[in-house]
């Protein structure tokens, strides 16, 4: 039987943004234990940029050509053999192994969930890569609890805007830095105290913190380790931190790779409980279709932004 034909964006070759390539590709088999998607949004991930470009390639090698995307937000087309918690027509969202900017895509059900009721499709493509990095950074690496301090680095950004949540969430007291133009946004998700990184610096506004969450790295990271009280946590999602100067200062300080490993159904299912409880939400910074993806890699290579970018692919 000829499989039907789909639109997807690939990449042959390491590059820049116009290695984005718009294709006709056959619709991807579907295996035992995975559930076929019909991808509505893809979100798009600052990891994702690195990789085409290819600053993973030494310690994650891509294979050519391959479909760019991981977190997205669809409804079940096809349930594979053994698979029982989903089935056709139901709205989901998660992560894929086989690449989301495509119309559709096959997904393992242990990074699957089912959509917050509460949510757009293009709203839940942001919750994987955004939400559950900012919940494994703060509660599985950073062991956060209700009363201690945490600062947050861009937190007005896709993984910032969440962490503040929940950390507030949690009962902590949350720091966050961000521009001047993120300053009363961030305030409105939950933070008690927001620096703006443009005009004062935050290790002088700023002290003994139990945790920091860093989404900038260089400068950024290397000044939060003077402000982490002996005995606290610092998390990067950028790179690893100096372990001497950690051991010098008595704390613990972790690189997190962000674009790995893939969250788990049950950690989806909690997150989409929180925001249908209306304990968080979510932020679209702007949405691109699918034949513009390379606008949406420009724009997510600045670095700057609220919220998370999405590709809208399906009605």
């Amino acid at each position: 039987m000829v499989r039907r034909s789909i639109q997807a964006i690939r990449v042959h070759q390491y590059g820049g943004p116009e290695q984005l390539k718009l294709e006709q590709i056959p619709c991807p088999e579907l295996q035992a234990g995975e559930v076929l998607v019909r991808v509505h949004a893809a979100g798009v991930l600052p990891a994702e940029w690195k990789v085409r470009q290819g600053l993973f390639k030494d310690f994650r090698p891509t294979s050519f050509p391959y479909i760019p995307g991981s977190a997205f937000a669809g409804v079940v087309e096809e349930v594979g053999s053994g698979v029982t918690a989903f089935q056709k027509g139901q709205a989901v969202f998660g992560r894929s192994n086989n690449g989301a900017y495509a119309e559709y895509t096959t997904v393992s059900v242990e990074t699957l969930a089912l959509k917050p009721e509460a949510l757009s499709l293009d709203e839940a493509a942001t919750i994987s890569g955004g939400a559950t990095v900012a919940w494994t950074a703060l509660f599985e690496n950073g062991v956060l609890q209700a009363g201690q301090r945490v600062l947050i680095h861009g937190a007005a950004g896709g993984v910032g805007l969440f962490a503040v949540q929940f950390a507030r969430w949690k009962g902590a007291q949350v720091i966050g830095t961000a521009s001047k133009a993120n300053v009363d946004f961030v305030r409105s998700l939950g933070a008690e105290t927001v620096i703006d990184y443009t005009t004062t610096p935050f290790e002088q506004a700023v002290h003994d913190v139990d945790l920091v969450l860093d989404t900038i790295g260089g400068e950024t990271l290397q000044r939060s380790m003077d402000v982490v009280k002996r005995g606290g946590t610092l998390v990067s999602l950028l790179e690893q931190p100096s372990q001497e100067k950690a051991q010098q200062r008595g704390i613990r300080a972790m690189f997190f790779m962000a674009a790995l490993p893939y969250p788990s159904s049950s950690i989806l299912q909690t997150i989409a409980q929180l925001i249908d409880e209306g304990h968080v939400k979510v932020t679209i910074a702007k949405t691109f279709p699918l034949r513009e993806a390379y606008q949406a890699h420009e724009l997510s290579q600045t670095g700057h932004g609220r919220g998370r970018i999405v590709l809208h692919i399906a009605d």
